[in-house]
C-alpha cells in the first residue's frame, strides 16, 4: 500500500511500513508540515496514498472532499 504518514507520528511507523513492504512517507519529508489539512488531503489525492495520522480533524472528512460540480 501506499502511505503518507502525518506530522504527529514519529518517522519510526513511516520506517516500520516501509520495512514491511509498503511505500511509503512522511509529510516532512515533502515539507507540507503545519500545511492545512485540505492541503494534505489533496497531496494524498493526487498521490493515491492513504493518510496515517492521529488528527481528529481529520474525522470530519466534509472539509476536505473534493468538490464535484454538475452541468
Amino acid at each position: 500500500m501506499r502511505f503518507k504518514i502525518d506530522e504527529n507520528l514519529p518517522v519510526a511507523v513511516a520506517e516500520l511500513c516501509n520495512e514491511l513492504g509498503h511505500n511509503t512517507i512522511t509529510v516532512a519529508e515533502q515539507s507540507l508540515g503545519g500545511k492545512s489539512d485540505t492541503e494534505i488531503a489533496t497531496a494524498c489525492r493526487f498521490e493515491k496514498r492513504a493518510l496515517v495520522t492521529l488528527d481528529v480533524d481529520f474525522a470530519d472528512i466534509q472539509p476536505i472532499l473534493p468538490r464535484i460540480y454538475t452541468a
